[in-house]
């Protein structure tokens, strides 16, 4: 049997195209193998992160599915050359069909994989002349007579017997109402008309079985579907890009597909034939979902990351589209060596630096110490410019008031990743300290250039009390040691960034502290502070202690303080950030 199935792969192939090329399928002898391939439950899967297919041939054996090889095969290649194709095309696809399944979205999976298999069975057996019927056929015979199907899976099969005109029960499904009878018609309807632009289909096709799965939860049936979902852990260790952004044609998507004119027929050309549909779904910038959101389709695609994880991908693929250039500096050129003449040469000092021509034109007898001597180099100021980056020190606010980034939208981690990120790449070292209460906070160890540990601690929380980690600021700038580099101190806050100029563990006057570590870093200081815009001429309210601070601060000091009256401005703060300070 192995060696049949090996044998099938080129044909497989084949039926796609002559030009498709994928590895090989690995195919495992036993239960055990398939799971350590990851292969549980169905008797196939596919792999996006390697473009891999598996298949247990023990489970193949058990449900008669043996003489399949080709039609099992080519349907799994399906999954790599059609639908999805692509672990971003996974994340779209179960983010229209969330959509169309409110309070059952964590069925869209196993919805994603029955609408796909639609798909790429229909295009099969009748373009290709393979036997899909027969492989429903036969695990229709290995059905538990003792329990029927549920109500999804006889809509289902009735689906490919209307799509590939089979009697009633030909393969395994029973005729329904008239109500479920209509509905097998429209997703046949369905899969011809949305062929060649399925993504558009996807919502309707969920919206079709939102009925049927809200039976099935209510009563106890057989499951044969589960043989079948062999996507559902598709994109497992793929790195994630794409689905954080939701796209304009989502909601418009979910309509029952007796309410679409295509398929029911209505926009039929006279002579018959249906008219074919829009375009394909071309990805369009709109709003953007929630991180909670995001992690779901995540973890529907079968990526497992934890909360945090997942919020750190989250934010890195909001912030891409808004990376801009960070500010650089002009220095003078590092000073040219020149060659001033000879020295001589004693023993301890580096070998390497033995001129050993001059030292034997000087005498042929070489003595240590003696003849031995090296090239003297003094400096001369270069004369052409070099561009230097300045460095980023960022502070944010974790406090009570502030939103948890790994459950819903925070603007503050936002800006910090766009501005971070934009340091990055134009070779800036940056550090990145999260705060909260006292003794609560978190920071990158430094001034670093790893993008995953500084995204980490941007989408870290805390959610305590407000009392600004002074120290930070002391021993970053005011220690023994000099940073060569400039930086640039960024606070994101609100009006609790003023207990920065409390007195800190040692006894240490917060507002020296401050002026210190301004003056050290050598590149100046802002805050963005979620404040109103108006607190530069207040001088009454419960706030007005935090607003006169902030004054003194910007007028002995010289921070510069943006008052962001909501959290969203903040990423027009961040766009605007570099022109602003260092033009």
């Amino acid at each position: 049997m192995l060696q049949r199935w090996q044998d099938a792969w080129p044909q497989a192939l084949e039926v796609w195209s002559k030009y498709t090329r994928l590895s090989h399928p690995h195919l495992c002898a036993s239960r055990v193998e398939a799971e350590e391939q990851g292969l549980t439950g169905s008797f196939a899967m596919i792999r996006l992160l390697d473009q891999r297919v598996v298949v247990d041939l023990a489970a193949v054996e058990e449900l008669g599915l043996g003489d399949h090889a080709v039609e099992i095969l080519a349907h799994e290649i399906g999954h790599h050359v059609l639908v999805p194709g692509s672990v971003t095309e996974q994340f779209r696809l179960l983010a229209r069909i969330r959509k169309a399944l409110p309070t059952l979205e964590q069925q869209a999976p196993m919805v994603a994989n029955l609408y796909a298999d639609l798909i790429i069975n229909d295009r099969l057996q009748r373009q290709s002349g393979l036997r899909l019927a027969d492989v429903y056929r036969a695990l229709a015979a290995r059905a538990d007579a003792k329990m029927p199907p549920g109500e999804v899976w006889n809509l289902y099969l009735r689906i490919y017997e209307n799509l590939w005109k089979l009697e009633v029960g030909s393969l395994g499904g029973q005729r329904g109402d008239e109500r479920s009878e209509g509905d097998a018609w429209l997703g046949a309807r369905l899969v011809r008309v949305y062929a060649s632009d399925w993504l558009a289909g996807a919502g309707r096709f969920a919206t079709l079985l939102l009925h049927y799965l809200v039976e099935d939860a209510k009563k106890q049936a057989s499951d044969p579907i589960r043989h079948l979902l062999d996507m559902t852990g598709a994109a497992a260790g793929s790195e994630p890009f794409g689905g954080a952004e939701i796209e304009a044609d989502e909601a418009e998507g979910a309509i029952h597909p007796a309410a679409d004119s295509r398929i029911t027929g209505q926009d039929e050309e006279q002579d018959g034939t249906i008219a074919e549909p829009d375009g394909a779904v071309q990805p369009s910038r709109g709003q953007a979902r929630e991180p909670f959101e995001y992690g779901e389709i995540l973890r529907g695609a079968g990526i497992q990351l934890d909360d945090h994880e997942i919020a750190v991908r989250y934010y890195r693929e909001r912030a891409l589209p808004f990376l801009v250039p960070f500010p650089q500096r002009t220095v003078p050129d590092r000073p040219e060596p020149q060659l001033e003449g000879l020295e001589p040469w004693d023993t301890g000092d580096p070998l390497d630096e033995i001129d050993w021509l001059q030292t034997v034109v000087q005498s042929p007898r070489v003595i240590p110490g003696l003849t031995t001597v090296r090239r003297q180099y003094g400096q001369e100021q270069g004369h052409t410019q070099e561009r230097r980056p300045v460095d980023l020190d960022l502070y944010v606010d974790s406090s009570g008031s502030m939103p948890n980034p790994q459950r819903q939208m925070s603007y503050l981690s936002l800006a910090g990743a766009v501005i971070a990120l934009s340091a990055l790449r134009a070779g800036s070292l940056v550090q990145v300290t999260l705060w909260s209460g006292k003794n609560q906070y978190m920071h990158t160890g430094g001034f670093i250039r790893e993008e995953a540990k500084i995204l980490h601690v941007l989408t870290g929380f805390y959610g305590g009390a407000t009392a600004f980690p002074i120290h930070r600021l002391r021993e970053t700038h005011c220690g023994p040691a000099k940073r060569e580099r400039p930086a640039h101190i960024l606070m994101i806050s609100d009006d609790g960034i003023t207990t920065m100029f409390d007195r800190d563990e040692r006894g240490n006057d917060g507002w020296e502290l401050s002026a210190k570590a301004l003056a050290a870093a050598g590149a100046g200081g802002t805050m963005a502070l979620n404040i109103s815009p108006n607190w530069d001429s207040t001088q009454t309210g419960w706030n007005a202690s935090s607003y006169t601070a902030l004054q003194r601060a910007r007028r002995e000091q010289g921070w510069e303080i943006f008052a962001i009256s909501q959290l969203e401005d903040l990423m027009d703060f961040a766009r605007a950030f570099s022109s602003r300070h260092y033009a």
